[in-house]
């Protein structure tokens, strides 16, 4: 094989797709890896990175377009690290998330007998973030700015727009830009580690339109409160709770334990289908309400509940996916470890007057491994964990509970796929239902249905 070096300039043609979207361009079987290309296309790249197994490539020019090509809408998208696939139709980019996971569960995995279906697309696939989180900075002139980071930076692109954020979060954030100027409010400097305002955190219901503003700040004493929250409510009829979060580790976690509320109440509210739920500052709620009833009603199909089961849902949780099942089960078992969660689960089932639901705070292994013991033995368990996927102990437990089936919910198809492996010893892997929850990026969401054999 030739020896690449830096800064060299080739012309190729495009084979692939990595999961990322980068375009892959083989010489000699030595792949490169080209950002923003498509495949099909022919392409001329500048070689900036030489490893031993691959290379990295910036995209000069293309010679030869693929039909899926589209103009980015965005005017920052070539700066900012937010979207990967703006330059991609949207038909491509669902064609992409269902090739991804065909070539981990077929491809890599054992997995040939699976269905997987179509990737489950939006019908307008912009403007679906009912929650943005935008760090604050200062520019060279020690003005505010607010965006995001550009690509694998903790540069802060200053913006006054996103496609695909709420509208409503983009006047707020232009609002507080304008607010830090007029009442001199000072920023976090993260090499210094001095000044206030981290980042601004704005969540909406999106059917019921209340909004949150939270103002993360380094430790606690904020002097313009008042007067920043007088602004922002005369400017936002419709904010119904503004909260300050008290972050002073000096780590990328964007919020601290600790909120105190400046006005209105401690949480919002927002429904899926007609399960209404309570979402305070910390918890965890589905970034794209559209996509998540697509998502929880693949679960719910893939359940195939007659109002006779009993069902298990680990990593519950403010209890979204456990109460959306309960009116159509026996009884919800809901366990997760964070405690403020079951918190709000408990009282999520208790506004929605479901009765027939059990919320539990504790590791899910152990708590399973407990349950069991009192005989409660579950027809059905749902599985949502984070990115990382399953515990090892957790499946082993799992297994040892046997239910007839098991519908995982996954963010990760990767460690999908490796908690497959281990289920496997059991359970067949019917299907696979790709969900695109975050349009315009690379992350994909996957529904999936086990049936013990």
């Amino acid at each position: 094989m030739e020896t690449l070096k830096k800064n060299e300039i080739k012309t190729g043609q495009v084979l692939d797709l990595t999961h990322e979207g980068h375009g892959v361009v083989k010489i000699d079987r030595y792949p490169i890896f080209v950002p923003n290309a498509l495949i099909n296309e022919t392409i001329e790249y500048k070689i900036i990175k030489v490893k031993k197994n691959f290379a990295i490539g910036k995209l000069l020019n293309v010679i030869v377009e693929s039909d899926s090509r589209v103009e980015p809408p965005c005017v920052y998208y070539d700066k900012c690290g937010g979207c990967q696939l703006q330059h991609m139709t949207y038909q491509a980019q669902l064609t992409m998330k269902k090739e991804q996971v065909i070539n981990l569960f077929h491809r890599k995995g054992s997995f040939n007998d699976t269905v997987i279906h179509d990737t489950v697309g939006m019908e307008d696939p912009w403007r679906y973030r009912n929650k943005s989180q935008i760090p604050i900075g200062l520019n060279n002139d020690k003005k505010p700015i607010m965006g995001f980071y550009r690509q694998r930076s903790h540069d802060i692109i200053d913006m006054d727009s996103c496609l695909i954020q709420d509208e409503k979060h983009q006047q707020v954030m232009n609002d507080v830009k304008q607010l830090i100027s007029e009442l001199n409010i000072s920023v976090y400097n993260e090499k210094t580690k001095k000044g206030l305002l981290r980042h601004l955190v704005v969540r909406t219901g999106h059917y019921t339109n209340q909004m949150m503003i939270i103002l993360v700040t380094n430790g606690k004493a904020f002097k313009q409160a008042n007067q920043l929250v007088e602004a922002l409510v005369k400017l936002h009829p419709n904010v119904t709770s503004i909260k300050q979060n008290m972050n002073d580790a000096h780590s990328n976690v964007i919020m601290g334990r600790k909120s105190i509320t400046f006005y209105g109440t401690d949480e919002i509210e927002d429904k899926l289908s007609e399960i209404t739920f309570n979402i305070s500052d910390q918890s965890f709620y589905q970034i794209n309400s559209h996509q998540t009833e697509k998502l929880y009603n693949q679960a719910l199909e893939y359940a195939q509940l007659t109002g006779n089961e009993i069902v298990l849902d680990t990593y519950c949780g403010i209890g979204t996916i456990g109460l959306y099942m309960a009116e159509k089960s026996k009884h919800v078992y809901g366990v997760e470890v964070v405690p403020s969660a079951i918190k709000d689960a408990e009282e999520n089932a208790t506004i929605n007057q479901l009765e027939n639901t059990t919320f539990v705070c504790g590791k899910a292994e152990e708590v399973i491994l407990k349950w069991k013991a009192e005989g409660i033995r579950p027809d059905v368990v749902m599985v949502d964990p984070p990115r990382k996927g399953c515990d090892e102990t957790f499946i082993k437990t799992l297994l040892e509970l046997n239910p007839k089936r098991i519908v995982y919910i996954s963010c990760n198809p990767s460690t999908q796929q490796r908690d497959a492996q281990l289920l496997s010893q059991q359970y067949d892997l019917k299907e696979i239902t790709p969900v695109d929850m975050f349009p315009q990026t690379t992350h994909i969401e996957t529904v999936a249905l086990f049936e013990r054999k």
